[in-house]
């Protein structure tokens, strides 16, 4: 099972977004839920966590229409925790045996 997988089916959709949407377009966005939670599309969690999270000012649009971390930005509990950082280092240790 892949670590995004396992990330999207276990955190919070805001949680979520506060990460991968620093680094990811909205499209990808919603293909990733699109595959592993897709009542989070059926719903428009997606639509409207986002819009909420830009307003409350956690992340923001930059210059170049990226999303960039807003003044109100904070890590996700799961990254302060490290909680799948283990599984992060065994995926590597598995790529380097290769």
């Amino acid at each position: 099972m892949s670590m995004m997988k396992l990330i999207i089916e276990n955190e919070p959709v805001e949680d979520v977004l506060m990460l991968f949407a620093l680094t990811a377009s909205f499209p990808s966005l919603d293909r990733m839920y699109t595959y592993y939670k897709f009542e989070a599309i059926a719903n428009q969690d997606i639509c409207v966590i986002l819009q909420m999270i830009i307003y409350k000012g956690k992340l923001s649009e930059g210059d170049s229409g990226k999303t960039i971390k807003g003044p109100n930005w904070v890590a996700p509990d799961f990254v302060k925790t490290g909680k799948y950082d283990a599984i992060y280092e065994e995926y590597l240790k598995r790529k380097s045996e290769k």
